[in-house]
This record gives C-alpha cells, structure tokens and sequence, in this order.
C-alpha cells in the first residue's frame, strides 16, 4: 500500500501566501510524476499543476505565475509554493501521484490520492 499525506493548509488573507507538501510512503519502487488537484464547493475537481521525476512542471492557466511546483525525490515529497491567494483559490487540494508500486515478485503502474488539505482564503 501506498499513502499519500498532505499538510500545510490553513487560512490566509487574500494576497498571502501558503506552502502546501505532500509526502509518500509505503511500497514505492519509483515515484513518477505528481500533481495537485483542487475541489471548491459545487464544483468539479480541477487540474493545478503537475511536475515529472525529472523536474518538468506544467501549470493550469489560473495559476500560473503565482504558484509553484517542486518536488525532492529523496523525501518522496512533493511541495505547491501559493503566492498572491485570491479568495478563488478557496478549495481542498489534493495531491496525486503516478507510481510503480511494489508487488510480490513484481511492480505495477498505480495512481494514487491523498485526503485532501484544506484552503482558505480571505478576501
């Protein structure tokens, strides 16, 4: 099993900033790409950004230059830098993660969720 925890949400005023992190454990042969995703209240869950092993990051147009993606590989963990919050950005953020998963005798492609952080923002 694989577990994917994040923390770092909370409440900001509108033009704050936050850093929310994500960190795997369990039984991972190799972490792939990892993203963030967010849900607001009534709507669907949206794409916020995603970064590869090697360090790519692409980013939804609602945030881009205002949030950043970074990951260290060592710690299994990936972190959203969220600069200048809008009360918009108001949502639960999860983390998404695209690995291969040991199995015994073999590995498999999964992808896996976290719970969820929440986000606030204050206008």
């Amino acid at each position: 099993q694989v577990q994917l925890v994040e923390s770092g949400g909370g409440l900001v005023q509108a033009g704050g900033s936050l850093r929310l992190s994500c960190a795997a454990s369990g039984s991972i042969a190799r972490l792939n790409a990892m993203g963030w995703y967010r849900q607001a209240p009534g709507k669907q869950r949206e794409f916020i950004a995603r970064i590869t092993s090697g360090g790519s990051p692409n980013y939804a147009d609602s945030v881009k230059g205002r949030f950043t993606i970074s990951r260290d590989n060592a710690k299994n963990t990936v972190y959203l830098q969220m600069s200048s919050l809008k009360p918009e950005d108001t949502a639960l953020y999860y983390c998404n993660a695209d690995l291969f998963e040991y199995y015994p005798g073999t590995y498999r492609t999964q992808n896996y969720w976290g719970q969820g952080t929440q986000v606030t923002v204050s206008s």
